[in-house]
């Protein structure tokens, strides 16, 4: 289930500790019951965001919620450590700079498994969670690949290059072709939302922001279709690096 609306529902969910994504409360619901959801979800990390109650019929598709509507996550996340565990030298992770549509954080995440990197780093906020609409975009591989949700984004991509990464951004106005950059080394790739790209702070904390070329009329591929491109690249990089030794 995708989303759990009421009051009862919810709270329910929160005290068997269920993973949920985010909880949406209507402006101005206010009482005792609300007030415990509230709490729950601090005590446990999970989002809330105090919405219109109009928001939150669309986002239950029934204007019977009570003003509370969570949306349960398929599968807890992971930490930024759990997605690098033992990788060492040979790190590759898939950051997200707010992929919203959770059809395509499932096919990410499914081809960051099937390219052998080791994790996805999402954010907390303006971006799809775990929900089970993912779960079935990844056609399974969300049960095997550490998905990381952080607060700060921009503070997580400092973490890692502090720790021996270097960050590659993915923008259609990229400077360099794909290719063209070294990914044998700890490597984050970076990809953008589906409209507005890679945010200018995100850009900024990248060493390099490379694009990929194309022909015709088109100039940008899907977020997921271009995962793999640059995720196939850098493991043959990184297969041909090991052959040469």
């Amino acid at each position: 289930m995708d989303k759990l609306t009421g009051i009862h529902a919810v709270k329910e969910a929160l005290e068997a500790w269920r993973p949920i994504d985010r909880i949406a409360i209507a402006k101005g619901r206010q009482d005792t019951r609300v007030e415990e959801i509230v709490q729950l979800a601090r005590k446990q990390g999970v989002p809330v965001r105090f919405e219109d109650r109009g928001q939150l019929d669309r986002l239950a598709n029934s204007k019977d919620h009570q003003g509370v509507v969570a949306l349960a996550a398929a599968r807890a996340e992971a930490s930024l450590a759990n997605a690098n565990a033992g990788h060492g030298q040979l790190g590759l992770i898939v950051l997200l700079d707010g992929v919203e549509d959770p059809h395509n954080l499932g096919a990410i995440i499914r081809t960051t498994l099937a390219a052998g990197a080791h994790g996805v780093v999402i954010p907390e906020r303006r971006a799809a969670g775990l929900t089970d609409t993912v779960a079935r975009a990844s056609a399974g591989a969300l049960a095997h690949l550490p998905v990381a949700k952080v607060t700060n984004l921009v503070r997580t991509m400092e973490e890692l290059k502090d720790a021996g990464y270097w960050l590659v951004g993915l923008d259609e106005q990229g400077g360099e072709n794909y290719t063209e950059v070294d990914y044998a080394s700890p490597v984050g790739i970076v990809l953008g939302s589906e409209g507005q790209g890679l945010h200018e702070l995100t850009r900024k904390r990248c060493d390099f922001v490379v694009s990929l070329p194309t022909t015709g009329p088109i100039k940008s591929l899907n977020v997921s279709v271009a995962a793999g491109v640059v995720l196939f690249e850098a493991i043959r990089q990184r297969n041909a690096r090991t052959r040469g030794k």
